[in-house]
């Protein structure tokens, strides 16, 4: 009975409306309802268990969606970010699902299942090439957690893709049993030159993921056409780059995602003590340079 459950759960994630599903849970999350969003957003707070003492608006009342909600600031002094130029910083609340070295070109989803970079990176093989026998960490982000995404390090934005594709949903069950999901998923690729050499931070779609955005494009995927899209940004001796300091906000999730994050070669060591399901905490260790 439980295997027939198992494969049913996964038969539906394949069968049902996916993209109309999202879009009508983006609609209703935006959506200000007065009481009717007041009582969604404590069951919310009560069933996830969210710890409102650390956002910058404590009562629910300040915001009129959930959207609002879901997406809201913390304080300015909870999450203290590491100092010091060789340390990288986690860039998200969450649950760390994967981490490690890229062995070669795959990286390592859940048990019995990898896919490649090249997969994940939308068929760019020069890009691909600088993350081979890199490092990389998949954090997850569930329903209950801080929903926007910092950067680990200092970085320089070279290049945003936006990838089109399926909205899985992405808790462990999933990356357990859906094969190369996350190089299925929409996805939105940023590359970024920093003092570790090249960064990408790729922030995940999934179902009712009403939008992914940055925080120098606003929505990406917003129109959701269908089709590639790649920005190409100015370097830093240019008039004017991108630059994004450590710990600074990068983007944000509008509903729960996955943020993975890909170092190259020789460049980094990531912390010691994390290791599969250790919880994120934005602004601690990550990693530090290797020289």
């Amino acid at each position: 009975m439980e295997f027939m459950l198992k494969k049913l759960k996964i038969k539906l994630q394949y069968l049902l409306p996916q993209y109309a599903l999202t879009r009508l849970t983006g609609w209703a999350a935006n959506k200000k309802a007065g009481w009717f969003t007041q009582q969604v957003m404590k069951i919310f707070v009560f069933y996830y268990r969210v710890n409102m003492k650390e956002a910058q608006y404590t009562e629910l009342s300040a915001y009129s969606s959930f959207n609002e909600f879901f997406i809201r600031s913390l304080r300015s002094d909870v999450r203290p970010i590491a100092a010091g130029d060789s340390i990288l910083v986690q860039p998200v609340d969450g649950t760390i699902s994967e981490l490690g070295r890229i062995n070669k070109d795959k990286i390592l989803q859940a048990k019995y299942h990898d896919y490649s970079l090249e997969a994940l990176l939308a068929g760019q093989s020069l890009l691909a090439k600088e993350f081979e026998n890199g490092q990389f960490v998949t954090t997850y982000l569930a329903p209950g957690d801080y929903h926007r995404v910092h950067m680990p390090c200092d970085g320089v934005l070279r290049e945003m893709i936006y990838v089109p594709g399926s909205l899985f949903s992405v808790n462990a069950f999933f990356a357990e049993n859906v094969p190369y999901l996350f190089a299925r998923n929409e996805r939105v690729i940023c590359i970024f030159n920093t003092a570790f050499g090249t960064m990408a931070q790729i922030l995940i779609g999934a179902m009712i993921v009403g939008s992914i955005e940055t925080m120098w494009s606003g929505p990406v995927d917003s129109q959701r056409k269908g089709i590639i899209q790649r920005w190409v940004y100015c370097d830093e001796g240019s008039e004017a780059p991108i630059i994004l300091k450590k710990g600074e906000e990068m983007g944000l999730f509008k509903l729960g995602s996955t943020v993975i994050n890909l170092f190259v070669s020789n460049k980094i060591k990531l912390a010691s003590h994390l290791q599969n399901g250790s919880i994120s905490r934005l602004g601690e260790i990550l990693g530090e340079d290797i020289h």
